[in-house]
């Protein structure tokens, strides 16, 4: 499966130039363009997400998966139907990035308790800065954060970054990996 998604991510979500042709958010110049959304929107791209992404928190056992809307909503939906096909029903959840200023006034929408336990989940890191800002809003909410995953890792230090709030951190894929199947 991982094969495959490396496989779609490439047609559809990851670029690269040989100059750096590619602002980022933070207004830098980048070799690499990364917008997994084409391929998280995609049948198989959704697929092949959740399943992936369950099997990278499955040994958790978490009651919820989620991250900062629009990156995370996505996988975390596709994290969730998979998990239930699985027999194992772990519920999405997303965070706002701005707090309602009506009703509960939350940060996050998804049917999880205080106490819960989570894994934040974020579809790139380049900073880990979006993943960071999930996990202290998770907890702000009285959300036990024990996990964070993303899609696709930048390698330009995002995983360290996230780690220094939580821990256990993974990526499902790297961009060397991309850039592997990119150049062969």
């Amino acid at each position: 499966m991982k094969e495959e998604l490396i496989t779609l991510l490439c047609q559809k979500s990851f670029k690269y130039s040989a100059e750096p042709t590619f602002k980022l958010v933070s207004g830098r110049m980048s070799h690499y363009y990364v917008n997994c959304k084409p391929t998280l929107l995609d049948p198989r791209g959704m697929y092949l997400t959740g399943h992936l992404m369950f099997e990278a928190i499955a040994d958790l056992h978490p009651a919820g998966v989620g991250g900062l809307t629009f990156g995370a909503d996505p996988i975390a939906m596709a994290t969730a139907f998979a998990s239930g096909l699985k027999g194992q029903p772990i519920t999405a959840f997303s965070i706002r990035k701005a707090k309602k200023d009506h009703g509960i006034a939350r940060w996050i929408e998804g049917d999880l308790p205080a106490g819960s336990r989570v894994v934040v989940i974020d579809d790139v890191a380049t900073t880990g800065g979006s993943t960071i800002q999930a996990i202290e809003r998770a907890r702000e909410e009285g959300l036990e954060v024990i996990r964070a995953v993303v899609l696709v890792d930048r390698q330009e230090g995002g995983l360290e970054n996230i780690r220094q709030h939580v821990a256990d951190v993974r990526a499902i894929v790297t961009r060397d990996e991309l850039m592997a199947r990119v150049k062969g």
